[in-house]
């Protein structure tokens, strides 16, 4: 087995783990109907946005560290590791608070009827105490990844996921305790994530330390700052703006009905197997492109990147496939009512078409991250994931009515999966051309 597929394998599955936590959220809340789902999609939008938040310090860890481990510098991978916990904290902190305090007029943007958005509102809540745990577990694991050992954030973040599926039940239906329903998820996935995030701080400080003399949080330093943030805001904006996108294209569902809203909620988790998967090898690629990019070994960057590619190609069209073919199958697993089902699988089919080049754009992305130029994915994710809100607004004039919108995000994706890739190519060539003039 190559080191890129020992290193991506157990990413995957923290990927998996992140998206399995959303999943049974939704398989529980099913069994309350499509209302309380659509409540918790709908929060669930800035939940996303806290992930992009977590972006800035995310990558800019998993750029700084594994560069620095390559050249050698580990004094200044283990800077780079306490800084971006100590930013990832504070950013947490403010938007933890913005969350609770805006639920209200958040949870509103989205024209549902009282009682669900009351109930998207508790949900919200509830999940700003979460921000901090949100924020620092994706930067932990962000720092394992970047030095090889991706097994640990697999682990840890497996434990959690076992507490939440254990809590969701009790506290969603009230198996020994009030009931909560909506409310309940939400409580049961903020405990979850505090798990997960006292076990990376006893990981991290306690016998096995990742780093001598490492410290958990630092008085930061400028130079560490605006690195970290320079390799991750271009990313952390690009999610951003797809979540705000994401939120607007939600909206023009909502005129057919909180189905619409349902669909794209749930429907979108679903197609996460597909992105985790491929966002799982991305994150191995821009570890191992990181590396080898600090050592100026280009012919291993390219053989890895073409090799990522071909097994992306494989499993976009395999997933592609099911839901084209299975959609409504695959929908009526997490929520089984046959009005719900049906919108669900017109959402899976028409996503159907667009797997393959999804998981070619988020692969690439992760590329350039090894390389330390994030922002040419982010101005043409940005670009064409921004065009999908007219493009919505047109289609969705025509015979295509709700479909319209479930089209502007396929057709989108297409050609982010077709001109991304082209890019890398490009600029990985001009690397190489450039290194040799100079030796």
């Amino acid at each position: 087995m190559s080191p890129l597929v020992k290193l991506a394998l157990p990413i995957m599955g923290t990927s998996f783990i992140q998206m399995t936590y959303t999943m049974v959220d939704i398989a529980w809340l099913g069994r309350l109907g499509s209302a309380a789902v659509a409540a918790a999609g709908a929060a669930s939008f800035f939940v996303w946005l806290g992930n992009a938040l977590a972006l800035n310090t995310k990558i800019g860890a998993e750029v700084g560290v594994s560069q620095s481990i390559g050249a050698g510098l580990i004094d200044k991978a283990r800077t780079f590791a306490s800084t971006s916990l100590t930013v990832a904290l504070a950013l947490a902190l403010v938007y933890g608070v913005f969350l609770f305090a805006a639920a209200p007029l958040l949870i509103g943007f989205f024209g549902l009827n009282a009682a669900i958005t009351h109930e998207g509102v508790t949900f919200l809540r509830i999940i700003a105490f979460s921000a901090p745990f949100i924020l620092l577990n994706a930067t932990f694991t962000s720092i394992y990844n970047a030095t090889g050992q991706s097994k640990i954030p697999f682990f840890i973040n497996l434990t959690g996921l076992a507490v939440n599926m254990v809590l969701d039940p009790f506290l969603i239906f009230g198996i020994g305790f009030p009931k909560m329903g909506v409310a309940g998820a939400a409580l049961a996935t903020t405990l979850s994530q505090g798990v997960v995030t006292s076990l990376f701080i006893y990981e991290i400080t306690g016998p096995r330390k990742l780093f001598k003399h490492f410290q958990l949080f630092v008085k930061p330093q400028w130079y560490y700052v605006k690195m970290i943030l320079k390799r991750g805001f271009p990313a952390s904006l690009q999610n951003s703006l797809f979540a705000f996108f994401s939120m607007n294209l939600a909206r023009i569902a909502a005129e057919w009905g909180y189905l619409g809203v349902t669909a794209q909620s749930v429907g979108a988790q679903i197609e996460a197997i597909s992105w985790n998967t491929a966002q799982g090898f991305s994150t191995a690629l821009s570890a191992f492109v990181g590396q080898n990019y600090g050592a100026r070994m280009y012919g291993r960057i390219r053989n890895a990147y073409f090799n990522t590619m071909g097994v992306m190609a494989i499993w976009g069209t395999l997933i592609g496939g099911l839901f084209i073919v299975f959609g409504g199958e695959i929908f009526g697993l997490f929520v089984p009512e046959p009005e719900a089902i049906k919108e669900g699988a017109i959402y899976l089919r028409i996503l159907g078409f667009s797997q393959l080049f999804m998981v070619f754009e988020i692969t690439s992305t992760g590329a350039f991250t090894g390389i330390g130029r994030t922002l040419p994915p982010s101005i043409l994710g940005i670009t064409l994931t921004g065009s999908r809100i007219p493009l919505a607004i047109a289609l969705t004039a025509t015979s295509l009515q709700l479909s319209g919108v479930w089209w502007s995000i396929t057709i989108s994706s297409i050609l982010k999966g077709i001109i991304l890739p082209l890019m890398f190519i490009y600029v990985l060539h001009r690397i190489v051309q450039l290194h040799r003039k100079c030796e």
